[in-house]
């Protein structure tokens, strides 16, 4: 266990490794990905988000473990994911282009395949 002020940033840390796992997810689709971008991106370039999306998401599991005990830390996480999943697919429906951000290394480039 760790002091209040250090467990709230693990654990802040914890919903933001679940946001960018999922959203990392979401753009590995090509559909997601030409609502972001408005072009079809290189299918090599979405393969690597897929196991970044999966690093994201182990990333926040186990944060949320050095949090509290594996029975708690798992709630805690399914809940980040819960909410990550959400806010991501809200994104989607309502601001798509700003799910860029979770992807700064492919600014500029995803749409035109360079």
């Amino acid at each position: 266990m760790h002091e209040p002020a250090g467990a709230m940033w693990l654990l802040a840390g914890a919903v933001a490794c679940a946001f960018a796992g999922m959203a990392w997810l979401a753009l590995s689709m090509p559909a997601h990905a030409r609502q972001v971008w408005g072009g079809e991106p290189p299918p090599a370039r979405l393969r690597l988000l897929r196991p970044a999306g999966a690093a994201g998401l182990a990333a926040s599991l186990l944060l949320c473990l050095r949090v509290d005990h594996a029975t708690i830390a798992v709630l805690v996480w399914l809940m980040a994911l819960s909410a990550a999943a959400m806010a991501v697919a809200m994104l989607l429906a309502t601001r798509p282009h700003w799910l860029r951000v979770a992807v700064p290394w492919l600014r500029g480039r995803a749409a035109d395949g360079s």
